[in-house]
């Protein structure tokens, strides 16, 4: 019994004779539709092969796969790594310890010890102290905007920033003033004190 060709997508079935044809086929109305010879060497569009690029295909799937090219791998989730596991320990520790801080007990160096809830508040900052803090931080920048404008004395083109810094010299001077520092930074009691 000889074996029945398998025809393509197009329904092109080649014979033995290596001749190419459409079978002839009945309508849905009854009548019937005549075999189509096809010349040697053409193959029709639905017989041409797709060029599959695995990069496209990966890059239209990266969603939905999780890592690129990872999609082979096994998932063992119950084995996590030396660093996820560090970081789990982590994460259960500062747990506890924000547990604990909120039970009214202090943490130090991993062992707790009973204590009243203000302790384990931070200590109040102390307003002279944070006063000189900020003293240094606009001395810092007064000591910028005067270099930038000595900049551009000098002839050089400043950015639309640094421009903003020149500006505000006078603000940084009254700022100064107004935490009780002159516009060195220095402290104005101590100045005063040996002129008197």
């Amino acid at each position: 019994m000889p074996s029945v060709p398998t025809p393509s997508k197009a329904g092109i079935v080649e014979t033995n004779t290596g001749e190419r044809h459409i079978p002839s086929s009945v309508r849905p109305d009854g009548s019937k539709r005549k075999e189509i010879k096809i010349r040697p060497g053409y193959k029709p569009p639905e017989d041409v092969e797709v060029y599959k690029n695995r990069t496209a295909d990966a890059f239209k799937n990266r969603g939905s796969g999780g890592v690129p090219g990872a999609e082979g791998l096994k998932d063992d989730k119950d084995e996590g790594s030396a660093a996820s596991n560090k970081n789990a320990k982590r994460r259960e520790a500062r747990k506890k310890a924000k547990a604990a801080e909120e039970d009214g007990e202090i943490v130090k160096g991993g062992t707790k010890e009973a204590g009243p809830k203000e302790e384990s508040k931070a200590e109040e900052v102390d307003p002279e102290v944070e006063k000189e803090k900020k003293a240094r931080n606009l001395k810092k920048k007064l000591k910028q905007a005067r270099e930038l404008k000595e900049k551009k004395e000098g002839g050089a083109a400043l950015l639309p920033e640094q421009f903003a810094k020149v500006i505000k010299i006078n603000e940084l001077i009254r700022e100064l003033d107004a935490l009780g520092f002159d516009s060195d930074g220095e402290p104005k009691a101590k100045k005063e004190a040996p002129a008197s």
